[in-house]
């Protein structure tokens, strides 16, 4: 099984929200995604998408974009975004979702010998826009939630964890996620959000024996990357 990740799809087929608004690179993204997708991705192997997936407000609304996903090849592991409005209660999520999808949130799924754990994250203190007035305690709620999701990873598992949020502020620092990833002995931080220019201050590579990738769709030119195989 070869595991992929991709995210930030931000799919709008019921709603008017084309994406090429931001950029030319945009256009047509939905089907791009979903050809590089097909040549890459077999029904043996998963695809982490780290929230933003849906325009969508209301859970009926995101239907159309989830059974494009869903009619793609493989599994799929899913989480929340900042966007992702139409997310509610999850039990009605997982509800609507067919057996290929998963949804992630504060838990845990396994892939054979790797625990995919994970939260949405927030912005982290230190960050431009960071207010601690307002953030600081959905950032420290949010840390709590990473680490109840790892404490239900499967002793001796290989570990990757999704987010949607960078892990780290501009400067790159350590926060309250990365102190969790390292205790947790976690392989690999796969994570989205930033687009465009602010993807320039993403950390990408290894610290501490982590290994963190950026993997919003337009970062990534729309094509899955290939995390691991198990």
């Amino acid at each position: 099984m070869k595991l992929f990740a991709i995210g930030d799809l931000h799919l709008s087929h019921s709603s008017n929200k084309p994406m090429s608004i931001f950029g030319p690179n945009w256009d047509n993204h939905a089907e791009r995604i979903a050809a590089a997708w097909r040549e890459r991705v077999s029904d043996e192997d998963a695809v982490l998408i780290p929230g933003d997936i849906s325009w969508a407000m209301q859970l009926d609304e995101a239907r159309p974009d989830i059974e494009y996903i869903a009619a793609l090849p493989g599994k799929k592991v899913i989480m929340r975004g900042n966007h992702d409005y139409w997310w509610g209660s999850i039990s009605k999520v997982r509800d609507m979702l067919p057996c290929c999808m998963y949804a992630l949130q504060n838990d845990t799924v396994e892939l054979g010998s790797v625990t995919i754990a994970g939260s949405r994250g927030w912005i982290c203190p230190g960050s431009s826009g960071f207010d601690p007035e307002t953030d600081q305690k959905i950032y420290d709620r949010e840390v709590i939630r990473l680490q109840l999701s790892l404490s239900g990873a499967k002793q001796g598992s290989r570990i990757i964890v999704m987010l949607h949020y960078p892990p780290f502020n501009e400067k790159r620092a350590p926060s309250g996620f990365t102190e969790i990833f390292e205790k947790y002995g976690v392989e690999r931080v796969i994570y989205g959000h930033l687009h465009g220019k602010a993807c320039r201050n993403a950390f990408e590579g290894i610290r501490n024996g982590i290994e963190y990738t950026l993997c919003s769709a337009d970062h990534l030119d729309f094509v899955p990357k290939l995390i691991t195989e198990i």
